[in-house]
């Protein structure tokens, strides 16, 4: 239920031009300048293949996006109203373009460039919105600049669709989006010549020699936290790069060094399966892996990939730490929830974390399989859906409205030291707005074989559990003195959960989402704390 200290307490925090942006949003609407486009800026030479997606089409008219099929025929097609709106998002991208084996869809794309021209005229919704238009100007530049020619109403669109952007950049959301807009209109800016070109291209360099010293913290982590968004930002980047090189353009010197330290975070942040880590909004299939960010950053002749094989690495600005102890690899978020005026893909997952032992997950926070405003999504972004403690049932911070925040936890790492035995401690205080005024530590203590996971909840409470979600390839079994036998797939290697200070033990159903659109059955173990400390072992047998 949403009530006025809700709102409240998720306004107080926006930026007063995040405010004024609103209103002017509400007040007028860009208008389609209609005039001639300038003409074609001279071909990139030396442009390299930029990152390359799954192929969404799958016949002329039929796409495969975020796991559900649809047909797009017909004019009204562009924009079902049955459909999620990031799946009609993603249909105007055209992130086809430059997918897997583009060029035998060749075809096909120019029937649909075409098509979208003439059945999406200026305004329409969705395919106006300032993100897929800006999304999709750079993928057909991206795709001009491969050596392909676009139609010639798409060349007359593109202008049409970068003086559109000029009057509508998201300065009410910034973050990743105002990103994407300036990205936009950099690659529009060098497509096209002459003085409106530039135009568009200075205003989106300014746009980024602002916003990226902001948006990529010191140790390489994207401020707002989420691996996810954090690989696309990059990807963002390198993209630059990339344009920049083709046409001569100076690339700013400071890039270099936040692009090699965002490529060592988001190492840090994948498990040795090569996929990202499940904090915040994150998932599989929207952004590039390391692996595809790292052939890309080589083939850029950015430098082989930076190391990050230490068994302890802190990213101290933005509270992630990761631990490594033979086969295992521990990921912690003791991280904030993101800026404070842009929490838009938070989860309420303070103190959470993800364990990996060799290339198997086995402790996974639940990822994402929607956005929108739904229950579901709620509950995905709910305290419950990760590896940490729920107080009285209650978020450890007030997610709500499918991109909103209210009061916040405030985690504040306490330790994060070792040599053989390593140790994380760190606390947060989102649940001191209940009534029992509480404070959660956790205590993470990993060694050769196994993790020790302490928690102590100070203040009075209901109850309070820990949740522990298995990777839906493991199985379970609850012992009648309360230990969780675990299986791990594969060869079938034996874990065991031991608990101290736990009331009782339960396994329950759960549900694990690797890509949008996709639920996968799992268990979840949840101990309930007989007092006001949890002690956790999870030991496993070493490698033959």
């Amino acid at each position: 239920m949403t009530t006025p200290a809700l709102y409240f307490n998720t306004v107080r925090h926006l930026r007063p031009i995040q405010i004024a942006a609103r209103l002017w949003r509400r007040l007028r609407r860009p208008r389609a300048d209609l005039r001639p486009a300038p003409a074609r800026r001279p071909g990139a030479a030396g442009y390299e293949r930029p990152l390359q997606r799954a192929p969404e089409l799958v016949a002329p008219d039929t796409f495969r996006i975020l796991n559900a099929e649809r047909r797009c025929a017909t004019a009204a097609d562009w924009h079902p109203a049955d459909a999620a709106r990031l799946w009609r998002y993603h249909l105007h991208y055209f992130d086809d373009l430059n997918a897997r084996h583009a060029e035998e869809r060749a075809a096909w794309h120019r029937q649909l460039l075409e098509r979208w021209v003439g059945e999406n005229p200026p305004g329409q919704i969705d395919a106006w919105d300032p993100y897929p238009l800006s999304r999709r100007v750079v993928n057909w530049a991206k795709w001009a600049a491969g050596g392909n020619d676009l139609p010639a109403v798409c060349h007359a669109s593109m202008a049409v669709q970068a003086r559109w952007l000029s009057d509508c950049l998201e300065y009410h959301l910034l973050g990743n989006h105002l990103l994407v807009n300036a990205k936009a209109l950099i690659h529009a800016g060098l497509y096209f010549e002459g003085v409106e070109a530039e135009d568009w291209y200075r205003r989106g360099m300014d746009i980024m020699m602002r916003q990226v010293p902001e948006q990529v913290l010191a140790d390489g982590g994207h401020f707002e936290l989420s691996v996810m968004y954090h690989a696309l930002a990059l990807e963002d980047l390198l993209d630059l790069i990339n344009l920049l090189h083709a046409y001569r353009r100076e690339v700013p010197a400071d890039w270099y060094r936040r692009v090699a330290h965002m490529r060592r975070w988001l190492l840090v942040m994948s498990h040795p399966d090569g996929q990202l880590a499940f904090f915040n909004d994150s998932t599989f299939g929207v952004a590039g892996t390391a692996a595809e960010i790292e052939d890309y950053a080589s083939r850029l002749a950015l430098g082989p990939p930076p190391a990050h094989d230490a068994p302890l690495i802190l990213l101290e600005d933005c509270g992630y730490v990761r631990v490594c102890a033979g086969p295992a690899i521990l990921i912690c978020d003791c991280a904030e929830v993101g800026p404070s005026y842009l929490p838009a893909h938070a989860h309420a997952d303070t103190l959470s974390f993800e364990l990996s032992l060799g290339a198997r997950r086995v402790l996974v926070n639940s990822g994402v399989s929607e956005y929108g405003e739904g229950p579901e999504r709620n509950r995905q972004r709910g305290t419950a859906a990760h590896n940490t403690v729920v107080v009285d049932g209650q978020d450890s911070s007030e997610v709500w409205g499918g991109f909103r925040v209210g009061r916040r936890a405030h985690a504040r790492l306490l330790k994060a030291a070792g040599a053989g035995t390593t140790t994380v401690e760190a606390s947060h205080d989102g649940y001191l707005r209940l009534s029992g005024k509480n404070q959660h530590t956790r205590r993470w203590i990993m060694q050769s074989g196994s993790l020790l996971v302490e928690d102590r909840i100070s203040g009075r409470f209901g109850s309070a559990a820990a949740r522990f979600h298995l990777h839906p390839d493991v199985t379970a079994r609850v012992r009648t003195d309360g230990v969780v036998m675990l299986v791990l797939p594969g060869d079938g290697q034996i874990a065991q959960l031991e608990f101290r200070g736990a009331s009782c033990v339960t396994e329950e159903r759960a549900s694990w989402h690797p890509q949008f659109g996709i639920s996968a059955p799992s268990t979840v173990i949840s101990a309930r704390l007989a007092g006001s400390t949890l002690v956790t072992s999870l030991s496993w047998a070493p490698p033959p």
